[in-house]
């Protein structure tokens, strides 16, 4: 299965039986709440408010929204806030975790505590859907918020957990193109060679369930025509699921070019923790915040 738009992967979570439950940390912020009571009327999500109650409540009568007096915990600050979420997940009385009004670090302080955090052992990185008007389905970039400098095996384990996100999200076979700026493995450009190696490891078998290509520039990935007069061939070509980037810059680059420039939506959430964690930065809109809820949802393992 492949989405081709937000509105499709929209309508398949809000005809999922089970609805998924999302702990919101620092909730006491009016875009959130927007994002969370929309996606809640849509029947999407089930919101858990966690941080200070009355402010929360005001913000709820201010939107003229309703929710159980039960589903508001309060706490007495956002590191307090953090670590009840992430109990909540332990707990599974939540699915997933979204940021509201509070530092990325104090949230992210709670879900990486080697006790009691959320870590699996694999690195944590930013997975970003976008929907591009000139392109026929939905793609994700990875990694453009987290992880500067990825190493081979760190990249690795950015494509394994991308992988697996859109395989939860119902996908069979991902499509993975790894950037560079050329096709061909060039020993001065590391991350050519790091393609190249990532490809070799996939053929083999050591990165299972999805088709990487790699080196490939960002026009042969997303341009058959391109690719055909480059004399280039790859099941991947203007068909890529994910298109993994060299480094943190070219990953903000690439998102915000689409964004700004081409008219891109974009979704995201941070993965490679026990459950999806939905970070969109504080000047984000409702409107992201909301398709961050909703391929969350998609992607959170009941």
């Amino acid at each position: 299965m492949e989405f081709k738009n937000f509105e499709e992967l929209i309508g398949k979570v809000r005809n999922n039986k089970n609805k998924k439950v999302v702990a919101v940390v620092a909730a006491q912020d009016e875009h959130t709440l927007e994002a969370v009571f929309r996606a809640k009327n849509d029947n999407i999500v089930e919101p858990i408010l966690i941080g200070n109650k009355s402010k929360i409540k005001e913000l709820v009568e201010k939107l003229k929204e309703s929710i159980d007096d039960n589903s508001i915990i309060d706490a007495e600050d956002d590191t307090a806030a953090a670590i009840k979420a992430v109990e909540l997940i332990h707990e599974n009385k939540a699915d997933f975790i979204m940021k509201g009004k509070l530092q990325t670090a104090d949230l992210l302080k709670a879900v990486v505590n080697k006790e009691k955090g959320l870590r699996t052992g694999s690195v944590m990185s930013v997975f970003a859907i976008h929907e591009i008007p000139t392109y026929h389905k939905l793609i994700a970039i990875a990694d453009g918020g987290m992880m500067m400098y990825p190493n081979l095996d760190e990249k690795k384990q950015i494509i394994e957990n991308s992988v697996n996100t859109l395989i939860s999200m119902g996908y069979e076979k991902p499509k993975v193109a790894v950037l560079a700026a050329v096709e061909t493995v060039n020993p001065k450009m590391p991350e050519a060679v790091d393609a190249d190696l990532l490809k070799k490891m996939n053929l083999a078998g050591e990165i299972k369930n999805c088709i990487i290509e790699g080196p490939i520039s960002y026009d042969l990935a997303m341009h058959k025509e391109s690719a055909e007069i480059k004399g280039f061939e790859s099941t991947v070509t203007e068909d890529a699921d994910i298109l993994i980037v060299p480094n943190i810059a070219a990953g903000n680059i690439l998102s915000k070019s689409l964004i700004y420039s081409a008219g891109a939506k974009m979704a995201g959430f941070v993965i490679g923790a026990k459950v999806p964690i939905v970070l969109t930065s504080r000047g984000a809109s409702s409107e992201e915040k909301y398709l961050s809820l909703v391929i969350s949802a998609a992607a959170a393992k009941q």
